[in-house]
């Protein structure tokens, strides 16, 4: 496994790679990996002959009062997670790198980013949807692999892939979870012990809407203001939304009439954690 630090050493790389006819998959990340991460190494392994992951906190998708000084960072970790599934190569550049002291291009995609996370994050998506543009032209993938647990960033990134003509494939992964649900995220790494307790009621909430929806409960308003009782048992817990939308425009639904997304962000303590799942209508 090499590990490199410029564009440069990436294009030679992938160069030598299209030489010998080698397919390629790319695993974008911003680090601190984990299972989850693992998981979509494993999809790039069995569909590509070689696996690049990139390891980049990217800067531009971080609001002023958001986490970017205090993202966890591990290197040294995250090349023990890398070869431990057999991954070819790490990018791992610096903001200088990608951002040279004039820049001033950027990729946004509207309305797909208007809901959910979006809505509170303004400039996030565009801030991902520009870095992971300069990812593609550099790496140059067959295959791009992207959580469901960022099921916004997976439905923009599919957009942006199809209206501007990449050639790639996007390929969405299932979520992992902990033991007890909660998804695998970096930022559970915040998380107190207590806090840590608390972090389940997202899970706790997803299955509660799926068992109603089970027992035939097709009303948005309804499921959402159980989850929110739910959730709001745990004093630790503060839902910032939970919102049903439509799968493909995320459009905001009342009825479960089609294919939904139900997404949900709740802090724990001062900690934003994310989670969904997806209702498929017969």
């Amino acid at each position: 496994m090499k590990v490199v630090t410029t564009i440069r050493e990436v294009r030679e790389q992938v160069n030598a790679w299209r030489q010998a006819d080698n397919s390629i998959g790319l695993v974008p990340t911003m680090g601190f990996l984990h299972e989850g991460h693992q998981s979509l190494m494993q999809a790039a392994k069995q569909d590509n002959q070689k696996v690049i992951v990139t390891i980049f906190v990217n800067p531009i998708q971080f609001g002023p009062s958001e986490d970017l000084a205090s993202y966890p960072r591990d290197l040294e970790r995250d090349k023990i997670a890398c070869e431990q599934v057999g991954v070819d190569l790490i990018f791992c550049p610096d903001a200088s790198e990608m951002y040279s002291p004039n820049f001033n291009s950027y990729v946004d995609v509207n309305e797909l980013t208007e809901a959910l996370c979006g809505k509170r994050r303004p400039g996030h998506f565009k801030g991902v949807c520009t870095v992971v543009t300069k990812l593609f032209n550099i790496a140059q993938p067959d295959r791009a692999y992207f959580g469901q647990k960022d099921a916004q960033q997976l439905a923009v990134i599919k957009r942006m892939v199809t209206d501007l003509n990449f050639n790639i494939e996007i390929i969405g992964c299932p979520i992992v979870r902990e033991s007890d649900g909660l998804a695998k995220s970096s930022r559970n790494s915040y998380l107190s012990e207590s806090e840590r307790v608390a972090a389940v009621c997202l899970y706790q909430a997803i299955e509660c809407a799926k068992a109603m929806i089970y027992k035939g409960e097709k009303s948005v308003n309804v499921i959402t203001q159980a989850m929110q009782e739910l959730i709001s048992k745990q004093p630790l817990a503060k839902v910032d939304y939970i919102e049903f939308v439509d799968l493909a425009t995320l459009k905001s639904v009342d009825l479960l009439a089609q294919d939904s997304l139900c997404a949900l962000a709740v802090y724990i303590g001062k900690t934003r954690l994310i989670d969904n799942f997806i209702y498929q209508h017969d």
